[in-house]
This record gives C-alpha cells, structure tokens and sequence, in this order.
C-alpha cells in the first residue's frame, strides 16, 4: 500500500510514477478529495472535542465556585455540551467511513516503480541484463518439446490428468515424480546452506494474507477460493511466508529474515488461455520453491541482488543456460517497484521463458500487512523492506532439463548434481 501522507505532499510526483505503469490507468484525485473531506472533519471534530471537554471542566468549576447545578448558566453549558455530543455522534461515523473508502482505493494503487527501473510499455521493453551458459546450448538438433519426450519416457501424463481434474494439470510418473521430488530438494538444499530458513507455511490462507501481499482486492480472478470458508488456495509461498509476520514488530537485531520455502502453488491463470496450453510451463498446479526475505531498509537493493544470484546459482548448478532481464515499468507486477526475471532457455521454442521473478517490494507489503521494526534506542517503528523470489518454479526446470539433456536416441541425461538425489545417470 502507498503512503497516503506521500500522496498527500508529493501528488504531482507519484502520480507521475504511477503513469509510468501505464498513463490514464490510475487517477489519484478521488483519493485527494476524499482525503481533504475527512481531513476537514477531522479537524471540526477535533475542535468539537476540546470545546466539549472545555464545558466539562467549565461545568465542575463553577459548581465548586458556587453555581446553582441546576441554575440557567449550568443547564445552558450542559444543552450546549449535549449538542456537541450529537454533533460528534454524527461526524465520527463520517470520518469512519471516508477512511474506509480511502484505504479501499489505496489498496487498488499499485507499488511505485523505482526511479532506476527501466520505464517501458510491456515486456518488449524490458531490458536484457545478462545471459549465462550459452557453452551449455544443446547440439541435439532434433529435440523433441519436453511435453513429447516426457509422454514418450511415461514419466508425463496430460489425459489421465484431464479425467481426475481438467486441461493444464499433469499426473507425474516414475522417473517423472522422482525428478520433481529430486529438484525440490536439491533446491531447498541450496538455499539453505545459503542462508534460507526453511518453512512450510499452510496452504490454505485467509482473504487477509491475500490482501497483504497485494493479490487481493485487485487479482481475485487468479486465485482458487474455497466456496464455504474465507480460505483461498496458495497462489505462490511469497504469500504464506510473508504473512507469517504479518501485524508484528520485529526487532532490528532480528534483521534480516530469510525463508525458503516449498509449496504446491494454483493459478486459474485467468486471461492467459490460448497461452501455453500444452505442457509443464502454464499450469493450474505446480510446484515451486519460493525466497522470502525482510530486511532493513537501507540494506534493500543489496539483498534485491543476493536474491537474484541466489536464484540463478540454481540454473548454473544445472548447468542450463539462461538470462536475466529487468523488467520495464509496463510489466513489472502490481506489489512490486523493481523486478528481475531469470529465463531459463528452451530448445524446442528456440527461446528463454521466465522461470523465476525476483523483486523488491520495498516498504509496499509491508504497509499493507503492518510488518515493522524497531531499532534499539530509538522512538517509534519503521516498516521493513520484503522482497521475494523463485528459487526456482520445479515444473519449468523440470521442462528445461527435458529439453537440454535430451539425447539423441530420445533418452534424457540425469544432471550431474541431481543424480545423487535420484541414484541414475540417464531417463
């Protein structure tokens, strides 16, 4: 959630970034106005109050100086007290409710993009920042897509999954399930010796988890929502994990806090049909190792780009190659004000497709799921910086590694360091 005071001082400025995004989408004088008029109430409220607990004291003084309680002056500040009364009665609901309606409109704002964040349209502005691996591009030069071969392994299987639930699930088999048990703990290996603490958050989580990290009110279209019970389905570990804080005030010597979590993750990937709509990359279940950090502030961007190498050292391990790109301010997401995404290559597409987003919300999240910090000896909290990111999306290295490793008589090479996790060298 923005700051509504930095609205309020800096309108022309955030307004500004805000057009960044995409101008004319988001208009911030229905929040001036509201805010004005509740400010204006405030005040007369204000001084309501005071002249009503003025009379009060005025009232005690004289009947101790020697007033009749019951004489003309007393019963002229008492009707004067009570219409002051009635008056708060009516201003206080008021105020309650322009309040409501300005937060309801904050919480529809986006995050503002960072001044350094490349400004751009949609993803064909995004700018490319590096590529890794490229010594590591196949030679096969007839590789089959990773939807194919898998079917042809029997460790992939789309109709059965069509029978149990419908299009954009999958049923793992053998080799298949053993590959994605194999990266998930390869991956939470990783980030644990760098440093993550690992979670395994619910999967199941309230309207309030899902406002905090900003998918709610704005993406409820994306998300699976339990129809007798105010639980939705987990659309990404980033939400769990982050609301794990959520209304707490950390201590600054606590700081910073890294979690690395696995979850089963749904989407209804609402408007993406026609997108994808065969194998691992686009589906309504998948799996996927999240990076969760909150830190201080001032050590924000640093940790944004320790997260992207803690990401990436996952794809160099495996030795796939890909590339890191930085998002223009058309196409990062709604919460967050700088974002990487790591594109992983596939053969089959002849192309990179994004496995893994890394971003720094800044104070954003953390606003709207009141998680602060307070430092030692000094008065007051501080909202903390979180950032998060995939180390890495399982389904979509599952498919890069069917692709890269496939062999020529059609079978698939085991990575080097996945083989220890599934004690074979060749699928």
């Amino acid at each position: 959630m923005l700051d509504l005071k930095i609205i309020r001082e800096n309108p022309d400025k955030v307004q500004q970034l805000l057009d960044r995004r995409g101008v004319g989408k988001y208009d911030l004088q229905p929040i001036l106005d509201l805010d004005q008029k509740q400010r204006e109430i405030e005040t007369n409220r204000s001084q309501l109050s005071a002249r009503s607990n003025e009379i009060g004291k005025l009232i005690g003084q004289k009947i101790r100086g020697g007033s009749d309680p019951k004489g003309e002056e007393i019963s002229a500040l008492k009707e004067e007290g009570n219409e002051l009364k009635t008056k708060l009665g009516e201003l206080e609901p008021q105020e309650k409710e322009l309040k409501a309606q300005i937060e309801n409109l904050l919480l529809e704002l986006p995050n503002l993009p960072q001044e350094s964040t490349p400004i751009g349209k949609n993803e064909e502005e995004n700018v490319e920042i590096h590529r890794w691996g490229e010594e590591y591009l196949p030679s096969n030069p007839n590789i089959l897509p990773h939807w194919e071969i898998g079917e042809k392994l029997g460790i992939l299987e789309f109709s059965r999954a069509v029978k149990v639930a419908q299009a954009r699930f999958v049923n793992l088999v053998g080799a298949g399930a053993a590959l994605e048990r194999a990266l998930i703990n390869f991956m939470l290996d990783r980030q644990i010796a760098a440093g993550y603490v690992e979670v395994m958050p619910p999967l199941l989580i309230n309207t309030e988890s899902l406002t905090g990290t900003g998918q709610l009110p704005k993406f409820a279209e994306e998300s699976f929502k339990c129809q007798d019970d105010d639980l939705w389905l987990t659309p990404t570990a980033e939400v769990p994990v982050v609301n794990l804080y959520r209304n707490e005030v950390i201590e600054a010597a606590k700081l910073p806090i890294y979690h690395c979590a696995y979850t089963p993750c749904f989407r209804r990937e609402a408007g993406s049909y026609g997108k994808d709509t065969r194998g691992l990359i686009r589906l309504h279940q998948f799996s996927k190792v999240e990076l969760v950090k909150l830190v201080h502030p001032d050590r924000s961007e640093t940790e944004h780009q320790s997260l992207l190498k803690n990401a990436e050292a996952i794809l160099q391990a495996l030795q796939l190659p890909y590339r890191v790109i930085e998002l223009c301010t058309g196409d990062i997401g709604f919460s967050a004000a700088k974002t990487y995404d790591i594109e992983v290559w596939i053969p089959s597409a002849n192309t990179y497709r994004e496995i893994s987003s890394c971003s720094n919300t800044f104070d954003f999240q953390a606003r709207r799921a009141g998680i602060r910090f307070k430092e030692a000896g000094k008065k007051g909290t501080q909202f903390v910086h979180a950032l998060n990111g995939s180390g890495l999306a399982v389904g979509r290295t599952m498919a890069a590694i069917l692709e890269n490793y496939q062999q020529t008589d059609g079978r698939v090479k085991v990575p080097e360091v996945l083989q220890p996790y599934l004690k074979k060298e060749i699928i």
